[in-house]
Order: C-alpha cells, then structure tokens, then sequence
C-alpha cells in the first residue's frame, strides 16, 4: 500500500482532520460572541437598574425635606437617569402622612431589548419634621 503524504506536515491527501477543526471554529465563534453579547448586555441592565435606584433616592431625599416639593423631586431624579443613560423615564412622588414614596419607572440603554428593559424601582423616606428639643 502506497501512502501519499504532503510535503508541509507528512499528513496524507485523505486526512480531513483540518476541515473538522475548522467546521468546530465555525459553530463554537458565533455561540461564543453571543455568550459575550449576553454578558455586556447584563451589564448594561444592571448598570441601569443602579442608576434608576439612585434616582429614586436622589428624589426621594430631595421631597422629604421640611420644604421639599414634587417638581424639585422630579427635577433631581431626572437629572442623575439622564446622566446615567436612563430613556422614557415616568416618576411618581407621594407624599402622604410621616412617608415620601417615590416610584421611578425607565428603559435601560440596551443594545437588543427583548422586552426585559423597563426597569422599575421604588425609594421611601420618613419626611422631615420640626420638634421642640
């Protein structure tokens, strides 16, 4: 029997060993930067989710003082969701009774949105009172 072999790695002309390895990079690269794309787009949804509850708070902090009204509320929390990239930003600010609610609902910036990028948090403070010491 005669064996023909190339010259470069003394592998013979039927050796499909190089057409597996490549047909393996073919499926595994595309599932490998999808695993990747998942990662970053947790990332930015996370990132998100932060800034709308720093949002929040920043609102809720800003309406339970003794002078503290809606519009100043909302004014702040708009301001920190539009540095940190937040879309479509609803706020609503209660404030009822010894308590401050505040609800902010936003989009995360996401790079493909399957429905997962509204992010809704929720901040409650005790307003401020004035007593006699």
């Amino acid at each position: 029997m005669i064996m023909i072999t190339s010259s470069r790695r003394g592998r013979s002309v039927d050796d499909e060993r190089g057409l597996s390895t490549s047909l393996q990079f073919a499926v595994l690269a595309p599932l490998l930067m999808l695993c990747l794309l998942g990662v970053v787009q947790a990332g930015v949804w996370l990132h998100g989710r932060n800034v709308a509850a720093e949002a929040a708070h920043a609102a809720a902090d800003v309406a339970r003082n003794y002078h503290g009204d809606r519009s100043a509320a909302a004014e702040a929390a708009l301001r920190v969701a539009a540095v940190g990239g937040l879309r479509d930003v609803r706020l609503r600010v209660d404030r009822s009774g010894d308590n401050v609610r505040v609800e902010l609902s936003a989009r995360a910036p996401l790079i493909f949105d399957i429905g997962r990028g509204r992010i809704t948090e929720i901040a409650t403070a005790p307003m401020e009172r004035v007593t006699r010491p």
